[in-house]
């Protein structure tokens, strides 16, 4: 903005270093990296200050806001769990009126100068066509927002504050890219160099688990991993294993894409599809694992020459390795997964969920009983965020009933239009992206924790905008 309104500074070499260290590849896994140091280290403040210095910056003196989306994509699994009052309830330093004081400093200071770059790219760039999944947000979040009315359960001081923090996780930082970022400048595979310094970043994160009290304990002589004390301060291991599911695809497309080191993301992208194993979140595996194999199928078939050779020779060292590994060291694999085996196909009183929410649809078919009181749970919730029914139809139609049915189905089949409308291998990457954060969600509650809406948010205005256009002059040469 301030180039604008200073003219003599938008030609300056500082103005244009700036430029480019935003645009670089290389600034995505600066944000990963304190990420993963601010959860690891329960040092979130001075990573949100950081956050905000470059957010500043970008939006003072960049051409737009593209700098803000690695910021918007790695937010969310910055609270770490040494502070999660849920497991330190007496050490947190989110229970101190400082810390809360300046948290809300820097949040309304982002908004504040996130609005103002909006507007003033709105004023500059009047002319920008109706983005093609207005509809459907529009819609759902009508549906999110009327979600318990007629139930008699309706609350609205609790409803409306969660339905506005529902709809606005999923598409608030869509149209806001959407209008401020220009999208003809960016690299096309710049969605997957954030997702691969997210998955990076995530793998960090997997591993600090493990080193949490009780996480790994001696029993009988093996070394055991207990999963109930994995997570993270944003999220359990479920939560865990969805994101790092959603990283699996950028490694891949990078195997494609780079012919000279392909091999080596290949590499990568299976050490990432290990890491969703070490979060122990079975939904995670195995809807991982149906990412992963679509991935090594779209990796041989779009692959060329000697790079399709190269990878399909890693792929065939991975399963070899992982069968020859299992039956060399098989006592140290059932100890590392031994809670994720006794688990089982324990349903973790899942379909009793689903049961009751079936209940909660007959008894208010047209919003629902509201989003406090659906899960089937015999407490109803007090907190802002209630507990959920693990599975997104099950949790749509008894908390908002046909209506929130008929609108995720409006929604949904946009977003399959804009995927299959001009289909190419950036579409289809960015797709199995979604894919693992729709497969994972019918077993858990991921489309509805907040924190991967901002993800999805981010990967479908880059697929609407950035996916179908020609390389920019960069990529080309």
């Amino acid at each position: 903005m301030l180039t604008a309104l200073f003219p003599k500074i938008e030609n300056t070499k500082f103005t244009q270093i700036v430029r480019d260290f935003f645009r670089s590849s290389y600034y995505p896994f600066i944000i990963a990296a304190l990420m993963a140091i601010s959860e690891i280290f329960a040092l979130e403040l001075p990573v949100y200050y950081i956050y905000l210095a470059l957010g500043a910056v970008c939006i003072f003196f960049c051409d737009d806001t593209l700098g803000i989306l690695p910021i918007t994509c790695c937010g969310y699994m910055t609270y770490a769990y040494k502070n999660n009052p849920g497991n330190h309830t007496e050490t947190t330093a989110f229970g101190k009126p400082a810390v809360l004081l300046q948290l809300y400093v820097i949040l309304g200071i982002a908004v504040v100068l996130l609005i103002g770059r909006l507007v003033f790219s709105v004023i500059r760039r009047p002319t920008r066509k109706v983005p093609s999944l207005l509809l459907g947000f529009v819609v759902l979040g009508f549906a999110y927002l009327m979600a318990g009315v007629g139930s008699g359960l309706y609350d609205p001081a609790k409803a409306l504050p969660y339905g506005i923090a529902q709809i606005g996780s999923l598409c608030v930082f869509y149209f806001y890219f959407y209008y401020t970022v220009d999208w003809e400048r960016v690299e096309k595979g710049y969605i997957f160099t954030v997702f691969l310094a997210v998955g990076v970043g995530m793998l960090a994160e997997i591993g600090a688990m493990y080193t949490h009290e009780g996480a790994i304990v001696k029993e009988n002589g093996i070394w055991t991993v207990h999963r109930g004390a994995l997570g993270t301060g944003w999220g359990v291991y479920n939560n865990v294993g969805c994101v790092m599911a959603m990283c699996i695809p950028a490694p891949f497309y990078f195997a494609v894409k780079n012919e000279k080191w392909g091999w080596a993301f290949s590499i990568l992208g299976c050490v990432f599809m290990l890491g969703v194993a070490f979060t122990q979140s079975r939904g995670s595996i195995l809807f991982g694992a149906v990412v992963f194999l679509a991935c090594v199928v779209a990796v041989l078939v779009a692959a060329k020459g000697k790079n399709r050779l190269l990878n399909g020779v890693v792929f065939g060292a991975l399963f070899l390795g992982l069968a020859v590994g299992f039956f060399c060291f098989r006592e140290r694999f059932e100890g590392i997964f031994s809670a994720f085996a006794k688990a089982g196909l324990d349903d973790s009183s899942r379909f009793d969920i689903y049961r009751a929410c079936v209940e909660n649809l007959k008894s208010a078919p047209v919003f629902g009983v509201g989003f406090h009181n659906s899960a089937g749970y015999t407490i109803r919730d007090t907190l802002f965020t209630p507990r959920r029914a693990h599975n997104t139809l099950f949790q749509l139609v008894a908390s908002g009933g046909e209506v929130a049915l008929i609108a995720y189905i409006i929604h949904r089949l946009q977003t399959v239009r804009l995927f299959f409308r001009h289909p190419n291998f950036e579409k289809t990457m960015a797709a199995f992206i979604i894919g693992a954060l729709l497969l994972t969600s019918l077993v858990d509650c991921n489309v509805f924790n907040l924190g991967p809406g901002l993800l999805y948010s981010c990967v479908l205005v880059y697929t609407e905008c950035r996916a179908d256009a020609a390389p920019v002059h960069s990529e080309a040469q």
